[in-house]
């Protein structure tokens, strides 16, 4: 286990903004940084950053926590995973009770497979370098591609033996368990002959005799490999890539973005190429805001991790025309979740990784720079040139560019591009909003079958009137914590009546100072009131123990504590999702008053709401008790005195709210 002084030192280290900054773009809204959510898909941010507090937060799908709980989350890793990974970026170094760190690693089968993975990358590098076979066939071809030493090493490419189980049998003698080689898709059992059971020990190496890619996820560990044979064989495919895992989903991964994610959010912008090669070559020439889709047809999952970090995608072709026309689907699903899309032709014969080895990465920017083009229009343009004067495929073009612009969800952005293309195609404009609209209206249908939303609304608002109330203090409960965790160090004055020792029976005003936590704790316990909710009670009690005992609480204890439940409580009422805006005072001249400034009757009516929701709940328990008391012939009159006592403590909290009509 990691010792708590270790644990204390990284959470006081580990910033927030830093660590969240390295996986979502984030920009300033006031204290706060606000950006995309990479927990669920939105186009809208709704996910808060607060550097003052160190916490996260999305009012979005409600997730929320602190630097650690982001990695865990994020990278689906354990807690002490989390903590290593966070001591690691801030160069801590981590005091462990336990012996030996491997093997409290390799009882998570996870994470298993993450250190499978990197003892493979770390073989294939050896043979790479070290190996007669590896120098002469792999690295070799790594620099006749143009990399660099230091290139190679960056991208930790490597080369695998060509034998049926070199790699098998190395990995068995060091101890990884078979099963594991077949997870993570390093090798596969060897097919039995007829009548013999599949032996799992018989393993016979996936890459043989190819050049390594390893495949990083957004933390840097390797999750698959890409591997490319060198020989020329018709039966043999050029390229072989991991099977699906636990740890690898192919849909939802882009080669380089580990190395990239830093530069997409400096550039502003994501240039997307289609092999292994080109993102390295580029990123030798200097430009690193590149990944791949590795060859596959790219998904929306893939596009939302582009995403999370830019809305700008610029997607790099080689000179092949049919390969344009594959990918043209691809591109119109990163219009329909939002982005921006521009595309750049190379020369006949070259493609980004011949181009940027042949040139400067400054001279690669201004190619890119002076070639690129919107894409609707490239599409548009791409296509005309083949419909030449015939009238039918020149309206299966139009509709076609028509599809693509209704998937924008910008209507600003649609209707500069429909001005564009009718320009383009010489059509009335008229005509292409009429086409577009027909299309949106078909992808609604779709969307809502059986009628539309606003016809559903009024029977949901209906179901919703005919609910019960259900009679609970949650509410009141959560405010008064809400206070608490915010401002429980705060002082808050009372004007009390007391002697005056100059006057012989006299009596003066004299303010009393008080920390908000213990008038709340003080209230709460002379009324002897129970939280419903057991994570208020119990910070409730975390407060109580502490004045008890002379000690001082900060917010902080329960944003890093242990118990889930609670740290994710104090995330939620420390992240406050409005702000005021500035434009009340500068252009309205309305002064509106921070809660802050007007503690002691925010803490005051909360206490009191609280008090009159417990008695409300408490007049309706007894009305069921003298009810079920009448209909058994028992005596109710102690309930009807009870009655009329919990009546009179409620007309005094109406009194001391200033309100009529307390429910």
């Amino acid at each position: 286990m990691i010792s708590p002084d270790t644990i204390t030192r990284i959470f006081d280290a580990a910033r927030i903004e830093e660590v969240v900054g390295d996986f979502v773009q984030l920009k300033k809204r006031g204290v706060n940084l606000l950006g995309l959510c990479p927990f669920h898909n939105e186009k809208t941010p709704s996910f808060n950053v607060n550097p003052v507090r160190n916490i996260y937060k999305c009012f979005g799908c409600g997730k929320g926590g602190n630097a650690v709980n982001f990695i865990m989350e994020h990278e689906h890793f354990t807690y002490p995973e989390a903590l290593k990974y966070l001591a690691q970026k801030y160069q801590i170094e981590i005091e462990e009770t336990a012996p030996d760190p491997r093997e409290v690693e390799l009882r998570d089968e996870r994470e298993s497979l993450y250190v499978l993975n990197t003892f493979a990358q770390k073989s294939f590098s050896e043979n790479l370098f070290e190996s007669e076979e590896g120098k002469s066939i792999g690295l070799s071809y790594f620099r006749e591609r143009g990399f660099s030493d230091e290139t190679i090493r960056k991208f930790e490419l490597g080369y695998s033996f060509n034998s049926w189980s070199a790699f098998a049998e190395h990995a068995l003698k060091s101890g990884y368990k078979s099963e594991y080689l077949i997870q993570t898709g390093l090798c596969y059992p060897k097919a039995p002959k007829e009548g013999e059971v599949v032996n799992n020990e018989k393993l016979i190496d996936r890459f043989r005799g190819r050049v390594m890619f390893p495949v990083h996820n957004l933390s840097g560990r390797i999750i698959a490999f890409g591997g490319r044979v060198l020989k020329k064989d018709e039966k043999t495919a050029k390229y072989v890539n991991s099977p699906e895992s636990d740890i690898y989903h192919k849909s939802k991964s882009l080669y380089g973005i580990y190395f990239a994610r830093k530069a997409i959010v400096q550039k502003d912008n994501c240039y997307l190429v289609e092999g292994y090669t080109d993102v390295i070559s580029m990123h030798q020439s200097g430009i690193e805001n590149v990944v791949a889709s590795s060859g596959t047809s790219l998904t929306v999952d893939q596009i939302r991790l582009i995403g999370r970090y830019t809305k700008n995608v610029t997607v790099l072709y080689d000179g092949d025309a049919a390969g344009i026309k594959a990918s043209l689907r691809g591109i119109d699903l990163i219009l329909e979740e939002g982005l921006n899309v521009k595309v750049v032709l190379f020369p006949d014969g070259d493609d980004p990784d011949s181009y940027s080895r042949r040139h400067g990465s400054a001279q690669v920017a201004e190619f890119i720079r002076d070639n690129a083009k919107d894409f609707v229009v490239f599409k548009t343009s791409l296509l005309l040139s083949e419909v030449s004067n015939d009238p039918v495929r020149k309206a299966g073009l139009i509709r076609d560019v028509v599809e693509t612009i209704a998937k924008i969800p910008d209507p600003i952005i649609r209707s500069v591009y429909i001005k564009q293309c009718a320009t383009l195609m010489e059509m009335e404009e008229q005509v292409l909003i009429s086409e577009m609209n027909k299309t949106r209206r078909q992808v609604l249908k779709k969307e809502m079958p059986g009628g539309d939303v606003d016809e559903l609304l009024p029977d949901i608002l209906i179901q919703h009137s005919q609910r019960e109330e259900v009679l609970t203090a949650e509410i009141q409960e959560r405010n008064v914590i809400r206070l608490l965790l915010n401002f429980g160090s705060h002082d808050i004055h009372f004007d009390a009546e007391v002697d005056d020792p100059n006057t012989e029976g006299g009596k003066m005003h004299q303010l009393h100072a008080m920390k908000v936590c213990n008038y709340i704790v003080t209230e709460i316990a002379h009324d002897d009131i129970l939280f419903e909710n057991k994570t208020f009670n119990t910070i409730l009690k975390i407060y109580a123990d502490a004045l008890e005992k002379g000690e001082t609480i900060t917010p902080q204890q329960f944003l890093i504590s242990p118990d889930p439940s609670i740290s994710e409580i104090a995330v939620e009422l420390l992240s406050p999702r409005y702000f005021l805006s500035e434009n009340w005072q500068v252009m309205h001249n309305i002064i509106v008053p921070e809660e802050e400034g007007i503690l002691m009757d925010a803490v005051e009516k909360s206490v009191f709401h609280l008090k009159n929701r417990k008695v409300l709940k408490m007049l309706e328990d007894n009305q069921k008790k003298i009810k079920e008391a009448h209909e058994k012939g028992e005596d109710f009159m102690p309930l009807m005195e009870m009655h009329q006592k919990l009546e009179q403590v409620k007309m005094e909290i109406s009194r001391a709210l200033g309100i009529d009509i307390l429910r």
